[in-house]
């Protein structure tokens, strides 16, 4: 049976959809500028609705990426789905859930990389300073040789002005 889009009277999609993940590709959050995050980080966008202002994704944080301290003003809702997301002194896992709304928050570090499943309602644009981010102390150490690696990458372009 195929998904009939349905014309509502309150202009939202009312769309139904089962996706599967493999179907759906990592892009850079650039490509859309949904986000404006540092460089390095990567979405599947699953579901986006301009008139709602929600967007369902997935976002992938490689080793060693330090989300900075931020704002946006809309909520979001994230779970954590696989590595770690270290934030507000817990080091979370897959399973681990994290709320946060239109006041400052963060920074957020993935000292070994990491996946989440995330939900924005509102524009989901992150306002963060640069320098903020360049003057950060990391607080979680990693547990792979791969976050190690990541890591070090990320600090050297930090240090190199690169973020």
């Amino acid at each position: 049976m195929k998904a009939k889009q349905r014309k509502a009277k309150d202009k939202y999609d009312h769309t139904f959809r089962a996706i599967y993940d493999r179907d759906v590709k990592w892009e850079s959050d650039d490509v859309r500028g949904l986000l404006k995050l540092p460089p390095g980080v990567k979405v599947k966008v699953l579901n986006y609705d301009p008139v709602m202002k929600r967007i369902d994704m997935k976002q992938r944080f490689p080793a060693g990426y330090v989300e900075p301290a931020h704002t946006h003003t809309s909520w979001h809702s994230i779970l954590v789905t696989k590595g770690r997301m270290c934030v507000a002194g817990k080091d979370l896992r897959p399973g681990d859930y994290v709320f946060g709304w239109d006041i400052p928050h963060g920074p957020y570090e993935y000292p070994d990389g990491c996946e989440v499943f995330i939900v924005y309602m509102g524009d989901a644009t992150h306002v963060w300073e640069k320098e903020d981010l360049l003057r950060h102390k990391l607080t979680w150490k990693p547990k792979t040789t791969t976050g190690k690696k990541g890591v070090l990458a990320h600090l050297k372009k930090r240090k190199a002005g690169k973020i």
